[in-house]
């Protein structure tokens, strides 16, 4: 499909520095700028290659102003925010590109299962007795939706997705391929023969809505009760979610990250990749973690930095690093005054 400079400026509230009728039917990094695509300046370490790029539109920030001459045929698109533009021009461009509906077959969907308008179940899916799907749901091939669960208007589970019985889903949520929605938790009981009982995991997970889960992620099923990650929640590629673990609003986890059962993470948080939380914890709202870190008690001061294993506060953990990496110099600093000591004695 092609859009013109005046279409995507009135979607993004943008103004036209150009041929308002320029148009463009692709996406493209300003480096790599072909005649029919757009690109965008953000972060000016690109700058120089808008002075020389081929695309046919550029988005801007409203305060760029050119220290060369630009490309005659280029036009541009000035708006507030180039990069917060840009995502939502690849949301529309995405939305574009998926608009799939209907049931490919094989699949099977139970005659319990009600489907909304829009829907769309791909080849070899599962969908089980009593699952609800809202309205433009999409369940791409071989994804797996067990019995009892509901899924919210326009949200998407990936080719390859297992969302176990009686999970909730909230509205325009994403699982990519690999996730594992409602796994037992690791609930097992030792015995005096020295072996483990299992604890039946007899809860559930609710995701709310706008959360978007990175492939091959795991979020485990409550003992009793829901695991349940809130409102605009995003978790990167290869984690691990605990049975009972609560995640606030907006909070996002980069990959690897493995957060043990019971632990209540505050809303608005940042957590770097390979961080361990361990379980029965409560973590303050707007905490930072930065990667690798090890979280082993609770973190009660909102907007709290932290790093290191076991983690504090960053600016203290900063001025230990100094210290750390000084030691080698110290201590031939100590040899030698030993050293001198035994001289003069």
């Amino acid at each position: 499909m092609e859009f013109t400079a005046e279409q995507i400026a009135g979607l993004l509230g943008g103004e036209v520095e150009g041929d308002k009728n320029a148009k463009v039917k692709g996406m493209a990094k300003i480096e790599e700028g072909l005649e029919g695509t757009i690109t965008f300046l953000a972060n000016p370490k690109y700058e120089d290659f808008i002075y020389t790029t081929k695309a046919t539109i550029a988005l801007v920030n409203k305060s760029f102003e050119p220290l060369r001459t630009l490309p005659e045929k280029l036009t541009l698109i000035r708006v507030e925010d180039a990069y917060q533009s840009l995502s939502t021009l690849l949301g529309y461009y995405d939305q574009i590109n998926q608009q799939k509906s209907g049931v490919e077959q094989p699949s099977y969907i139970s005659k319990t299962a009600q489907i909304g308008e829009g829907c769309y179940v791909g080849a070899f899916a599962y969908v089980g007795d009593n699952v609800v799907l809202g309205m433009n749901v999409k369940i791409y091939p071989h994804a797996y939706i067990g019995d009892g669960t509901v899924i919210g208007d326009d949200s998407v589970v990936y080719s390859g997705a297992k969302v176990y019985h009686n999970c909730v889903i909230g509205n325009a949520c994403t699982l990519h391929s690999g996730v594992i929605l409602g796994s037992d938790g690791f609930g097992f009981a030792p015995s005096a023969a020295n072996d483990y009982k299992k604890v039946p995991q007899i809860g559930n997970v609710i995701l709310e809505d706008y959360v978007e889960i990175g492939s091959n992620s795991t979020i485990d099923r409550a003992t009793m009760g829901s695991t349940i990650i809130k409102k605009g929640v995003k978790l990167d590629n290869l984690i691990q979610v605990a049975h009972n673990v609560e995640i606030g609003e907006n909070t996002v986890i980069a990959a690897q990250t493995g957060i043990a059962g019971s632990a209540k993470l505050g809303k608005n948080m940042m957590i770097g990749g390979q961080v361990g939380i361990v379980g029965h914890i409560q973590i303050a709202d707007e905490v930072k973690i930065a990667a690798q870190s090890g979280i082993g008690q609770s973190i009660v001061k909102k907007g709290e930095i932290v790093q290191g294993s076991p983690a504090f506060s960053i600016g203290d953990y900063k001025r230990s690093y100094v210290l750390f990496r000084g030691l080698p110099k110290l201590r031939a600093q100590v040899i030698e005054l030993e050293n001198k000591l035994q001289d003069e004695e």
